[in-house]
């Protein structure tokens, strides 16, 4: 449980019981009272206080030993997601494009400095960890994270380098400041990145801004591969002109569905899910209304 220091208003007893159902996870189903004091930093006391609250309000399931959430639990993420046409708009031609390359993808939208999975068709697993839609990773090591952290105003993508924890996931992940804003300079001229074995060895992932009526990127789509059996030059060769195909389609359907120019797609503040913490808005981005560059001849 975090220590820093809150605004007045800030009630610590609804961040418990956030807390205490974001301790539930793909890896932890099923927890014992003990396991969810220890995972939330509380005494059992207070554990016990929580998970019976959530349990006469329906969250909480418990046979007398472990507890598990409910399905009421999508409740809570059901109004950010009712509220966004775009996975509803996007998901037929992501349906469309992993019929077409036979490779996953992914819609993604950008929450304080993660990515957040919105929409999502899979083929293979290709990953050691299970993605699903509310799953977040650091975005500065996915192709869709920096398509949109490239889209940002100059000052709030440097406010952004600075507080990041630049983490190494692999052996190939770029750390360095200085690298990444090279690295995202690249991804703002040419439209798409590239991103090859930085958040896990073996995988490849290609990713392209969606941009909304006003030119602003609203999400991004990504395609994510094998290295084992897709070389860097195959996925630009291959899978980046039907990603961009895609994107366009997507694009094309926004302008006709969201007549807000974007705003009907965009977060308006934090997403909860499983994985990493929730963080900050999704910040200034940088107005845009050029044209998408082809696909890059190999």
């Amino acid at each position: 449980m975090s220590t820093t220091a809150r605004a007045p208003h800030f009630v610590r007893s609804f961040e418990r019981g956030l807390a205490v159902i974001r301790s539930f996870d793909a890896e932890h189903p099923a927890r014992t009272l003990s396991d969810v004091a220890r995972a939330c930093g509380l005494t059992r006391a207070a554990a016990r206080r929580l998970l019976l609250t959530l349990a006469d309000l329906g969250y909480v399931h418990s046979d007398g030993r472990l507890f598990r959430l409910t399905p009421r639990v999508l409740e809570l993420g059901y109004a950010y997601l009712a509220g966004l046409t775009l996975p509803q708009v996007a998901e037929p031609h992501l349906e469309h494009l992993v019929a077409q390359v036979r490779e996953s993808s992914s819609l993604c939208v950008l929450d304080g400095d993660d990515i957040v999975y919105v929409a999502r068709v899979p083929t293979t697993r290709i990953m050691s960890a299970v993605i699903t839609v509310g799953t977040r990773f650091p975005a500065h090591v996915t192709s869709v994270g920096r398509v949109m952290l490239a889209d940002l105003a100059d000052d709030e993508l440097e406010l952004r380098l600075n507080r990041a924890e630049l983490r190494a996931l692999t052996a190939r992940t770029l750390v360095g400041p200085e690298e990444l804003r090279a690295e995202l300079a690249r991804v703002r001229r040419q439209g798409y990145a590239l991103v090859d074995q930085e958040l896990e060895e073996g995988l490849r992932s290609v990713g392209a801004p969606v941009r909304g009526r006003d030119g602003t990127v609203v999400a991004a789509v990504n395609i994510a591969v094998h290295a084992g059996r897709t070389s860097v030059a195959a996925v630009r060769r291959d899978l980046l002109p039907p990603l961009l195909a895609a994107v366009a389609r997507i694009e094309a359907d926004l302008r006709i569905t969201d007549p807000t120019g974007g705003a009907a797609a965009r977060a308006t503040g934090p997403v909860t899910g499983p994985g990493r913490a929730s963080s900050p808005g999704t910040g200034t981005r940088r107005s845009s209304s050029s044209p998408r560059p082809p696909a890059p001849a190999d």
